[in-house]
């Protein structure tokens, strides 16, 4: 089969491809190749992959493509390269020629892109009502008789290995928890446009119910547009930037950017692609300047509220940390005293919020800066914790050893708290802390869920 042309790889920037000097800097970050040794499964190898096929000393083969998706795409080698390499202009140009050229092809891969990238991930409203299904099956029972009699042994050998990984639905969904306007109690210091995301909606509203909170408390006029779409990163990471494109153009569209002074997303996955909507329609005249002076306002929230000199709050979150402390780590002030003791609290990176968005600093800010919180560092913190978006499910064995090292590590910091600020860490991290003995009391939480709980405290006390 003659492939389609012009190779993408072939029509990149030459400068971009030539960038990497082979220093090598970036192997000791990249898990792939911490777990094999292999250069093929380094950075480095694989940049070397992309100007052979750019150069047309090597054929696009199948090997190829298996090996742009076992890559995590975690970063980190931007992080380490003293050249500053584009790994994800790269990482997403590749994988875009492996999708044009059909390299992995096989009728139940094509369905499962068909019905995820192309369906419910374009359609808010169809993902809304996919979820409501799926709590349905969670909430009613069905989920629990289901495993007791066997019934998911009867499904095929892929679905059943993904089945107890299924996500967690939580409605209400944003759209019920947050008004399209809301206004501070005194006039706004500014005014920001909110992302809710996808499947942070589905699993996590109550993270975007505690960031608007947040946002409110620290005098921003909070615009939270309705049935907002995804923002388009699965399909870049997946090849399909055709529809990263399609996504990108209805996001900016949602806002009003010249009335807003930011906008915000809580999601490190999604910030780091959202920052990169002027790269991604560079070419398009209809929007390439809308999307320039969106990538200028999108703001982590971590990054925002450091940015407008957040109000450090004044009584501690009792409620949300007691919950995940033990006793003689509870927060609760007691007839003698209204000290009490810290309780502890680890913060995981985010590898595209630290790796992509280089936000590092401003979580451990903002946990830092609440009463109660003693704040301890968890080694290898910025190591990616096997999520990678789907990568749990394309592999799972690496996916596998990447949790157990990170969750090993987890034990050591006597935290009784893990807050993380991505929605496919927060997943997979509550799926490993379940499944351990030695970590199942600890609780997962947003940063942002740790200061508005803050904040509803000391508007309690101010009652009082």
């Amino acid at each position: 089969m003659t492939p389609p042309e012009p190779n993408l790889l072939k029509s990149l920037d030459y400068a971009v491809l030539q960038q990497c000097m082979h220093c090598g800097m970036c192997l000791p970050t990249c898990p792939t190749y911490d777990a094999t040794r292999r250069e093929r499964h380094s950075p480095r190898g694989r940049v070397a992959l992309m100007r052979d096929i750019a150069d047309g000393t090597l054929p696009l083969s199948r090997a190829f493509g298996e090996e742009m998706y076992y890559c995590l795409g975690c970063l980190a080698c931007q992080t380490a390269c003293p050249a500053g390499v584009d790994y994800v202009e790269l990482f997403e140009t590749a994988r875009t020629e492996v999708e044009r050229q059909k390299l992995l092809d096989a009728p139940r891969r094509r369905f499962y892109r068909w019905l995820t990238l192309r369906q419910l991930f374009m359609r808010p409203r169809l993902l809304h009502a996919a979820g409501r299904m799926l709590w349905l099956y969670q909430a009613s029972g069905l989920e629990r008789l289901a495993r007791a009699v066997g019934l998911t042994r009867l499904l095929p050998r892929h679905l059943r290995d993904l089945e107890p990984k299924s996500p967690r639905i939580r409605p209400p969904f944003s759209m019920a928890r947050i008004a399209q306007i809301e206004r501070p109690q005194e006039g706004p210091r500014s005014r920001v446009g909110m992302l809710t995301g996808c499947m942070q909606d589905l699993m996590l509203s109550d993270v975007n119910r505690a960031t608007v909170d947040v946002l409110l408390a620290n005098g921003c006029e909070v615009h939270t547009p309705r049935w907002q779409p995804c923002c388009g990163s699965l399909h870049a990471h997946n090849g399909d930037l055709e529809a990263a494109r399609e996504l990108a153009r209805r996001n900016i569209d949602a806002f009003d950017l010249n009335a807003m002074d930011a906008i915000v997303t809580n999601a490190g996955g999604c910030g780091s692609h959202l920052r990169r909507y002027g790269h991604l329609l560079a070419d398009d005249p209809a929007y390439a300047e809308r999307a320039r002076a969106w990538d200028a306002k999108v703001r982590d929230v971590h990054e925002w509220l450091v940015e407008i000199d957040f109000r450090p709050p004044t009584a501690a979150p009792w409620e949300t940390l007691s919950a995940g402390a033990s006793r003689s780590q509870d927060c609760r002030p007691n007839a003698e005293s209204t000290a009490c003791e810290a309780v502890r609290v680890t913060y995981d990176d985010s590898c595209h919020l630290c790796h992509g968005q280089k936000v590092v600093s401003q979580p451990r800010q903002v946990l830092g800066a609440i009463p109660g919180v003693e704040l301890v560092p968890l080694p290898e913190a910025d190591w990616c914790c096997g999520s990678a978006g789907i990568y749990g499910i394309t592999q799972p064995e690496q996916s596998a050893a990447l949790l157990t090292r990170k969750l090993d590590h987890l034990a050591t910091t006597g935290a009784a708290v893990l807050a993380t600020a991505n929605p496919g860490c927060q997943l997979q991290l509550a799926q490993g802390v379940a499944g351990r003995q030695d970590l199942a009391a600890i609780k997962l939480v947003h940063p942002v869920q740790l200061l508005a709980a803050a904040y509803a405290q000391e508007q309690i006390a101010n009652r009082t």
